[in-house]
Protein backbone atom coordinates (compact mmCIF):
# COMPACT_ATOMS: atom_id res chain seq x y z
CA UNK A 1 0.00 0.00 0.00
CA UNK A 2 1.38 3.41 -0.99
CA UNK A 3 0.47 6.71 0.64
CA UNK A 4 1.03 8.64 -2.63
CA UNK A 5 3.06 8.56 -5.81
CA UNK A 6 6.13 9.96 -4.06
CA UNK A 7 5.98 7.13 -1.54
CA UNK A 8 5.72 4.61 -4.39
CA UNK A 9 8.80 6.06 -6.13
CA UNK A 10 10.63 6.07 -2.81
CA UNK A 11 9.91 2.40 -2.14
CA UNK A 12 10.94 1.34 -5.64
CA UNK A 13 14.13 3.38 -5.36
CA UNK A 14 14.90 1.97 -1.92
CA UNK A 15 14.37 -1.55 -3.23
CA UNK A 16 16.68 -0.98 -6.21
CA UNK A 17 19.22 0.62 -3.92
CA UNK A 18 19.18 -2.48 -1.71
CA UNK A 19 19.77 -4.67 -4.78
CA UNK A 20 22.69 -2.51 -5.87
CA UNK A 21 24.10 -2.72 -2.35
CA UNK A 22 24.00 -6.52 -2.45
CA UNK A 23 25.47 -6.74 -5.97
CA UNK A 24 28.30 -4.28 -5.43
CA UNK A 25 29.03 -5.66 -1.98
CA UNK A 26 29.73 -9.00 -3.65
CA UNK A 27 32.12 -7.30 -6.07
CA UNK A 28 33.85 -5.63 -3.12
CA UNK A 29 34.27 -8.99 -1.38
CA UNK A 30 35.89 -10.51 -4.48
CA UNK A 31 38.34 -7.62 -4.93
CA UNK A 32 39.15 -7.58 -1.21
CA UNK A 33 39.89 -11.31 -1.18
CA UNK A 34 42.10 -10.91 -4.26
CA UNK A 35 44.04 -8.13 -2.53
CA UNK A 36 44.53 -10.17 0.64
CA UNK A 37 45.62 -13.17 -1.43
CA UNK A 38 48.33 -11.12 -3.14
CA UNK A 39 49.65 -9.82 0.20
CA UNK A 40 49.74 -13.30 1.75
CA UNK A 41 51.26 -14.90 -1.36
CA UNK A 42 54.12 -12.42 -1.41
CA UNK A 43 55.34 -13.75 1.94
CA UNK A 44 58.73 -12.31 2.79
CA UNK A 45 59.02 -10.31 -0.42
CA UNK A 46 59.19 -6.51 -0.30
CA UNK A 47 55.41 -6.29 -0.63
CA UNK A 48 55.24 -7.79 2.85
CA UNK A 49 56.32 -4.40 4.19
CA UNK A 50 54.74 -1.64 6.16
CA UNK A 51 53.12 -0.38 2.96
CA UNK A 52 51.45 -3.74 2.36
CA UNK A 53 50.23 -3.86 5.94
CA UNK A 54 48.78 -0.40 5.55
CA UNK A 55 46.96 -1.42 2.36
CA UNK A 56 45.59 -4.47 4.17
CA UNK A 57 44.33 -2.35 7.06
CA UNK A 58 42.93 0.24 4.64
CA UNK A 59 41.09 -2.40 2.61
CA UNK A 60 39.72 -4.04 5.75
CA UNK A 61 38.44 -0.68 6.93
CA UNK A 62 36.68 -0.15 3.61
CA UNK A 63 35.05 -3.57 3.83
CA UNK A 64 33.86 -3.05 7.41
CA UNK A 65 32.36 0.36 6.68
CA UNK A 66 30.63 -0.95 3.56
CA UNK A 67 29.27 -3.87 5.57
CA UNK A 68 27.81 -1.44 8.12
CA UNK A 69 26.16 0.60 5.37
CA UNK A 70 24.69 -2.37 3.49
CA UNK A 71 23.49 -4.11 6.67
CA UNK A 72 21.72 -1.00 7.98
CA UNK A 73 20.02 -0.35 4.66
CA UNK A 74 18.79 -3.96 4.53
CA UNK A 75 17.62 -3.84 8.16
CA UNK A 76 15.64 -0.64 7.61
CA UNK A 77 14.05 -2.21 4.53
CA UNK A 78 12.98 -5.22 6.61
CA UNK A 79 11.41 -2.95 9.25
CA UNK A 80 9.67 -0.86 6.60
CA UNK A 81 8.26 -3.61 4.34
CA UNK A 82 7.82 -6.63 6.57
CA UNK A 83 7.29 -5.35 10.09
CA UNK A 84 5.26 -2.24 9.21
CA UNK A 85 3.94 -2.50 5.65
CA UNK A 86 0.80 -0.40 6.26
CA UNK A 87 2.18 2.37 8.41
CA UNK A 88 0.04 5.56 8.17
CA UNK A 89 1.73 8.09 5.94
CA UNK A 90 3.82 5.56 4.04
CA UNK A 91 7.23 4.01 4.32
CA UNK A 92 9.15 7.27 4.37
CA UNK A 93 7.03 8.47 7.27
CA UNK A 94 7.78 5.27 9.17
CA UNK A 95 11.52 5.63 8.65
CA UNK A 96 11.44 9.28 9.67
CA UNK A 97 9.53 8.59 12.89
CA UNK A 98 10.75 5.13 13.91
CA UNK A 99 14.19 4.45 12.45
CA UNK A 100 16.53 3.88 15.43
CA UNK A 101 18.85 6.80 16.11
CA UNK A 102 21.84 4.45 16.21
CA UNK A 103 21.00 3.11 12.76
CA UNK A 104 20.85 6.55 11.19
CA UNK A 105 24.05 7.73 12.84
CA UNK A 106 25.99 4.55 12.04
CA UNK A 107 24.85 4.47 8.40
CA UNK A 108 25.59 8.14 7.79
CA UNK A 109 28.93 7.92 9.62
CA UNK A 110 29.99 4.92 7.52
CA UNK A 111 29.21 6.84 4.32
CA UNK A 112 31.07 9.97 5.46
CA UNK A 113 34.18 8.07 6.60
CA UNK A 114 34.21 6.03 3.37
CA UNK A 115 34.12 9.25 1.40
CA UNK A 116 36.99 10.75 3.37
CA UNK A 117 39.12 7.62 2.98
CA UNK A 118 38.58 7.43 -0.77
CA UNK A 119 39.12 11.13 -1.39
CA UNK A 120 42.28 11.01 0.72
CA UNK A 121 43.60 8.09 -1.33
CA UNK A 122 42.80 9.91 -4.57
CA UNK A 123 44.67 12.98 -3.34
CA UNK A 124 47.72 10.85 -2.65
CA UNK A 125 47.49 9.16 -6.06
CA UNK A 126 47.23 12.60 -7.67
CA UNK A 127 50.44 13.61 -5.90
CA UNK A 128 52.13 10.39 -7.06
CA UNK A 129 51.35 10.86 -10.75
CA UNK A 130 52.17 14.58 -10.74
CA UNK A 131 55.15 14.40 -8.34
CA UNK A 132 54.44 18.01 -7.37
CA UNK A 133 52.79 19.01 -4.10
CA UNK A 134 51.66 22.34 -5.57
CA UNK A 135 49.16 20.56 -7.79
CA UNK A 136 47.14 19.25 -4.85
CA UNK A 137 47.02 22.43 -2.72
CA UNK A 138 43.54 23.52 -3.82
CA UNK A 139 42.07 19.98 -3.89
CA UNK A 140 43.50 19.51 -0.38
CA UNK A 141 41.70 22.65 0.77
CA UNK A 142 38.42 21.32 -0.61
CA UNK A 143 39.06 17.95 1.01
CA UNK A 144 39.69 19.48 4.43
CA UNK A 145 36.52 21.57 4.14
CA UNK A 146 34.45 18.40 3.75
CA UNK A 147 35.38 17.26 7.26
CA UNK A 148 33.30 19.83 9.22
CA UNK A 149 30.56 19.77 6.59
CA UNK A 150 30.33 15.99 6.81
CA UNK A 151 30.15 16.00 10.60
CA UNK A 152 27.47 18.70 10.54
CA UNK A 153 25.38 16.87 7.93
CA UNK A 154 25.79 13.64 9.86
CA UNK A 155 24.29 14.87 13.11
CA UNK A 156 21.65 17.16 11.61
CA UNK A 157 20.20 14.40 9.45
CA UNK A 158 20.46 11.87 12.28
CA UNK A 159 18.16 13.87 14.55
CA UNK A 160 15.84 15.08 11.77
CA UNK A 161 12.43 13.37 11.75
CA UNK A 162 10.94 14.92 8.61
CA UNK A 163 9.71 12.36 6.09
CA UNK A 164 10.50 14.76 3.25
CA UNK A 165 14.19 14.02 3.79
CA UNK A 166 13.58 10.40 2.83
CA UNK A 167 11.38 11.42 -0.10
CA UNK A 168 14.09 13.60 -1.60
CA UNK A 169 13.29 16.84 0.19
CA UNK A 170 15.92 19.55 0.37
CA UNK A 171 18.72 18.58 2.72
CA UNK A 172 20.89 21.71 2.79
CA UNK A 173 23.71 20.29 4.88
CA UNK A 174 23.85 17.02 2.98
CA UNK A 175 23.71 18.88 -0.34
CA UNK A 176 26.48 21.27 0.71
CA UNK A 177 28.69 18.45 1.95
CA UNK A 178 28.11 16.26 -1.09
CA UNK A 179 28.63 19.14 -3.53
CA UNK A 180 31.99 20.09 -2.03
CA UNK A 181 33.10 16.45 -1.83
CA UNK A 182 32.15 15.78 -5.44
CA UNK A 183 33.80 19.00 -6.61
CA UNK A 184 37.02 17.89 -4.96
CA UNK A 185 36.66 14.42 -6.44
CA UNK A 186 36.01 15.73 -9.95
CA UNK A 187 38.99 18.06 -9.79
CA UNK A 188 41.35 15.33 -8.59
CA UNK A 189 40.00 12.83 -11.14
CA UNK A 190 40.49 15.36 -13.94
CA UNK A 191 44.06 16.06 -12.81
CA UNK A 192 44.87 12.35 -12.73
CA UNK A 193 43.33 11.76 -16.17
CA UNK A 194 45.24 14.64 -17.74
CA UNK A 195 48.50 13.51 -16.20
CA UNK A 196 48.07 9.87 -17.26
CA UNK A 197 47.31 10.94 -20.84
CA UNK A 198 50.42 13.13 -20.81
CA UNK A 199 52.56 10.32 -19.41
CA UNK A 200 51.05 7.89 -21.91
CA UNK A 201 52.30 9.94 -24.84
CA UNK A 202 55.83 10.13 -23.45
CA UNK A 203 55.89 6.47 -22.43
CA UNK A 204 54.76 5.29 -25.87
CA UNK A 205 57.33 7.50 -27.55
CA UNK A 206 60.13 6.11 -25.39
CA UNK A 207 59.17 2.47 -24.93
CA UNK A 208 56.58 1.69 -27.57
CA UNK A 209 52.90 0.82 -27.31
CA UNK A 210 53.35 -2.66 -25.89
CA UNK A 211 55.54 -1.62 -22.96
CA UNK A 212 53.35 1.37 -22.13
CA UNK A 213 50.05 -0.50 -22.38
CA UNK A 214 50.05 -1.68 -18.74
CA UNK A 215 50.10 1.88 -17.38
CA UNK A 216 48.18 3.78 -20.05
CA UNK A 217 45.26 1.61 -21.17
CA UNK A 218 41.60 2.47 -20.64
CA UNK A 219 41.33 0.37 -17.48
CA UNK A 220 44.26 2.22 -15.93
CA UNK A 221 42.66 5.55 -16.77
CA UNK A 222 39.27 4.60 -15.30
CA UNK A 223 40.62 2.95 -12.15
CA UNK A 224 43.42 5.39 -11.33
CA UNK A 225 41.09 8.39 -11.66
CA UNK A 226 38.11 6.68 -9.94
CA UNK A 227 36.02 7.77 -12.92
CA UNK A 228 32.96 5.65 -12.03
CA UNK A 229 32.95 7.10 -8.52
CA UNK A 230 33.08 10.65 -9.88
CA UNK A 231 30.29 10.10 -12.42
CA UNK A 232 28.03 8.43 -9.86
CA UNK A 233 28.65 11.29 -7.44
CA UNK A 234 27.65 13.89 -10.02
CA UNK A 235 24.40 12.05 -10.76
CA UNK A 236 23.64 11.79 -7.04
CA UNK A 237 24.20 15.51 -6.47
CA UNK A 238 21.92 16.41 -9.39
CA UNK A 239 19.13 14.09 -8.19
CA UNK A 240 19.50 15.40 -4.65
CA UNK A 241 19.38 19.02 -5.81
CA UNK A 242 16.13 18.53 -7.75
CA UNK A 243 14.57 16.87 -4.66
CA UNK A 244 13.73 13.60 -6.38
CA UNK A 245 12.46 10.59 -4.44
CA UNK A 246 15.01 8.51 -6.38
CA UNK A 247 17.88 10.07 -4.44
CA UNK A 248 17.90 7.14 -1.99
CA UNK A 249 18.82 4.74 -4.82
CA UNK A 250 21.64 6.93 -6.12
CA UNK A 251 22.88 7.41 -2.55
CA UNK A 252 23.35 3.64 -2.29
CA UNK A 253 25.21 3.50 -5.62
CA UNK A 254 27.39 6.44 -4.63
CA UNK A 255 28.39 4.92 -1.29
CA UNK A 256 29.20 1.53 -2.83
CA UNK A 257 31.27 3.04 -5.64
CA UNK A 258 33.08 5.09 -3.01
CA UNK A 259 34.34 1.83 -1.56
CA UNK A 260 34.97 0.08 -4.89
CA UNK A 261 37.00 2.97 -6.30
CA UNK A 262 39.53 2.74 -3.48
CA UNK A 263 39.59 -1.05 -3.45
CA UNK A 264 40.35 -1.28 -7.17
CA UNK A 265 43.21 1.20 -6.79
CA UNK A 266 44.61 -0.88 -3.92
CA UNK A 267 44.40 -4.02 -6.06
CA UNK A 268 46.27 -2.38 -8.96
CA UNK A 269 48.97 -1.19 -6.56
CA UNK A 270 49.40 -4.71 -5.16
CA UNK A 271 49.52 -6.16 -8.68
CA UNK A 272 52.27 -3.72 -9.64
CA UNK A 273 50.20 -2.11 -12.37
CA UNK A 274 49.52 1.24 -10.74
CA UNK A 275 51.55 4.35 -11.37
CA UNK A 276 54.37 4.81 -8.88
CA UNK A 277 56.83 7.63 -8.35
CA UNK A 278 59.53 5.52 -10.00
CA UNK A 279 57.34 4.81 -13.04
CA UNK A 280 56.52 8.49 -13.39
CA UNK A 281 60.21 9.39 -13.14
CA UNK A 282 61.11 6.87 -15.84
CA UNK A 283 58.40 8.20 -18.14
CA UNK A 284 59.46 11.82 -17.80
CA UNK A 285 63.24 11.27 -17.93
CA UNK A 286 65.14 11.35 -21.23
CA UNK A 287 66.20 7.82 -22.04
CA UNK A 288 69.53 7.10 -23.79
CA UNK A 289 69.74 3.89 -25.73
CA UNK A 290 72.89 1.93 -26.55
CA UNK A 291 72.75 -0.24 -29.62
CA UNK A 292 75.32 -2.91 -30.42
CA UNK A 293 75.65 -3.78 -34.09
CA UNK A 294 78.05 -5.97 -36.00
CA UNK A 295 79.84 -4.69 -39.09
CA UNK A 296 82.39 -6.13 -41.44
CA UNK A 297 85.80 -4.50 -41.29
CA UNK A 298 88.66 -5.53 -43.52
CA UNK A 299 91.71 -6.83 -41.68
CA UNK A 300 95.22 -7.14 -43.00
CA UNK A 301 95.17 -10.91 -42.62
CA UNK A 302 91.76 -11.12 -44.17
CA UNK A 303 92.92 -8.94 -47.06
CA UNK A 304 95.84 -11.22 -47.68
CA UNK A 305 93.61 -14.29 -47.49
CA UNK A 306 91.09 -12.70 -49.76
CA UNK A 307 93.57 -12.92 -52.63
CA UNK A 308 93.73 -16.64 -52.03
CA UNK A 309 90.22 -17.62 -51.00
CA UNK A 310 88.13 -14.71 -52.18
CA UNK A 311 86.77 -13.94 -48.73
CA UNK A 312 88.20 -11.61 -46.13
CA UNK A 313 86.05 -9.84 -43.53
CA UNK A 314 86.09 -10.06 -39.73
CA UNK A 315 83.01 -9.33 -37.57
CA UNK A 316 83.61 -6.44 -35.14
CA UNK A 317 80.99 -5.13 -32.63
CA UNK A 318 80.49 -1.38 -32.68
CA UNK A 319 78.48 0.60 -30.08
CA UNK A 320 76.42 3.49 -31.38
CA UNK A 321 75.21 6.08 -28.83
CA UNK A 322 72.33 8.48 -29.07
CA UNK A 323 74.73 11.40 -28.58
CA UNK A 324 76.16 10.56 -32.04
CA UNK A 325 79.53 9.14 -30.98
CA UNK A 326 81.07 7.42 -33.97
CA UNK A 327 83.20 4.28 -34.07
CA UNK A 328 85.19 2.74 -36.88
CA UNK A 329 88.04 0.29 -37.33
CA UNK A 330 91.50 0.63 -38.75
CA UNK A 331 93.27 -1.51 -41.32
CA UNK A 332 94.20 -4.05 -38.65
CA UNK A 333 90.59 -4.52 -37.49
CA UNK A 334 91.06 -2.52 -34.25
CA UNK A 335 88.31 -0.15 -33.08
CA UNK A 336 88.93 3.55 -33.34
CA UNK A 337 86.57 5.99 -31.55
CA UNK A 338 86.26 9.47 -32.92
CA UNK A 339 83.98 12.33 -32.02
CA UNK A 340 81.75 13.91 -34.65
Amino acid sequence: MYADHADYVFQVSYYLGTLFNALLYGVELVIYCASVHIIIRCGAKPMRSRGARFLLAFSTGLLLLTTVWAAIEASLGQRMWIANPNYPGGSAEYLAKNAPMGYKIAGSAAAVVLNMMTDGLLLYRCYVVWADVRVIIFPLFLYLSTVPLGILALFVNAVESNARLWLGGMQPYTLAYTSVAISSNLLVSALICVRILFLARHTRAALGDEAAHMYTNAVALVVESALAYAVCGVVYVVVLAVQSSMSVMFASCYVMFTCLASQMIVLRVLMGRAWTQEAVARSTTRIQFTTVIVVACPSSDATQNSHESGIGHSRVPIELWTDAELASCDDHGDLIERKP
